[in-house]
């Protein structure tokens, strides 16, 4: 052992006081790596392998990110299609809507006219401008979609806002062939047959100077010069074609006037009630007017009887057409040559356009001795040949009618 020479230099311990010491085999330690983790490099797997925990971490946090990525564009796809799908109902409910009538009554009619070569755009603003349609997009949609663009004729049209545009659009591609209807009552007066010639479509410039203009007609012969044509539009149905103007529909409404007149001689039965063709026209407009149907030939008789005697006719629809047409309160005593409560007389003129009933019922009166009638609640007709049998059916049949003035 003495003899052992060792490469390494080693400290002497000192001698053992006891004797030598035994030799022993050493055991070398481990020893740490000389280096500090500072060293160590940055990029070493092993320190990879350290931080092994949390990676196993991470890729399950990277993974919900990704499918909470996938979940919100899909939402938003979805999403945008529900608006797209929205937005095209919406549209659809609005282009219906506006293709729809403007109005409900179709027997108001306006007039349009369409000069040659107007562009299909052009003829929709003017239709909206018309009032005759809601929309003059939604009109060149339908146009475009039903291929009619191209085929809108040019020509005057009376068109009703009634109507929706799929109508209106067919009324422009038949062109200028479309007839309208018009319609005047009997018994109506002339302000009201004035409303319904505006409501076919014409101007009240076009009306009041049609209702002015002097026409030619055996109709007229005994007519006072000056008069208006109160009582002379004979109430019927007349069709009409799109150019027709307001001279045009009173002439025919004459000529038919003039038909009933020739076909039922009145000129002649009325000369035997002691009346003129004008005459039998005013009295049979009264009559008109008090009737409730069926009594025509009755009422008639007891005006008759009553201008017989020379007393007033005594009609309570004389003083309120009067009052009416001034523009004043109703009052039987109302001070108007109309007034047959208070004049003597008839009127000087119609107070409404008498039906074929009530024309004949003046030419051929039923001959009764009566001198009072009243239309009782019930809708009945009575009549009474004194004044006590008069007031006596007032009381009995008339306890509502008989308080309107």
């Amino acid at each position: 052992m003495d003899g052992f020479k060792r490469s390494t230099p080693r400290q002497s311990r000192p001698a053992n006081p006891t004797g030598p010491v035994a030799s022993r085999p050493v055991t070398p330690r481990p020893t740490a790596p000389l280096t500090t983790p500072v060293e160590q490099p940055l990029t070493a797997p092993v320190e990879r392998k350290v931080l092994q925990p949390i990676e196993t971490v991470a890729p399950g946090l990277k993974v919900k990110k990704k499918r909470n990525v996938k979940k919100i564009v899909l939402f938003s796809v979805l999403g945008v299609i529900a608006l797209l799908v929205a937005l095209l109902a919406a549209g659809f409910i609005w282009y219906q809507s506006q293709l729809s009538a403007v109005g409900s009554d179709k027997n108001e009619l306006i007039q349009v006219t369409i000069a040659s070569g107007t562009a299909p755009s052009t003829i929709g603003i003017l239709l909206e401008e018309k009032g005759v349609i809601r929309n003059k997009q939604a009109f060149s949609i339908y146009t475009r979609l039903t291929g009619t663009q191209n085929s809108l004729q040019a020509g005057k049209y009376r068109l009703s806002p009634g109507e929706a545009t799929p109508e209106i659009v067919k009324h422009l591609t038949e062109g200028n062939v479309d007839t309208f209807s018009i319609r005047f009552l009997p018994g109506a007066t002339l302000a009201e047959n004035r409303d319904v010639l505006i409501k076919a479509g014409y101007t009240a410039e076009e009306v009041d100077t049609a209702l002015a203009g002097s026409y030619t007609s055996p109709l007229f012969d005994t007519k006072p010069s000056g008069g208006d044509l109160e009582g002379y539009i004979y109430g019927e149905t007349y069709n009409f074609s799109s150019n027709a103007t307001v001279e045009d529909i009173l002439n025919r409404t004459f000529a038919q006037f003039e038909k009933i007149v020739e076909e039922n001689d009145l000129v002649a039965k009325f000369k035997a009630q002691g009346l003129t063709l004008n005459e039998g026209i005013i009295l049979a407009s009264i009559v008109q007017r008090e009737s409730i149907g069926g009594d025509e030939a009755d009422i008639a008789q007891v005006f008759l009887n009553r201008r017989a005697k020379g007393e007033p006719l005594g009609s309570d629809v004389t003083y309120q057409y009067a009052a009416d047409k001034d523009g004043v309160t109703r009052d039987v005593n109302l001070e108007s040559p109309y007034n047959t409560r208070i004049k003597v007389g008839l009127p000087p003129g119609p107070i409404s356009a008498p039906g074929k009933a009530a024309l004949l019922g003046v030419a051929n009166p039923s001959g009764n001795d009566y001198l009072f009638f009243l239309s009782g609640d019930d809708d009945v007709t009575y009549f009474g040949k004194t004044l006590a049998e008069h007031e006596a059916n007032i009381k009995a049949h008339c306890k509502v009618k008989c308080q309107i003035i």
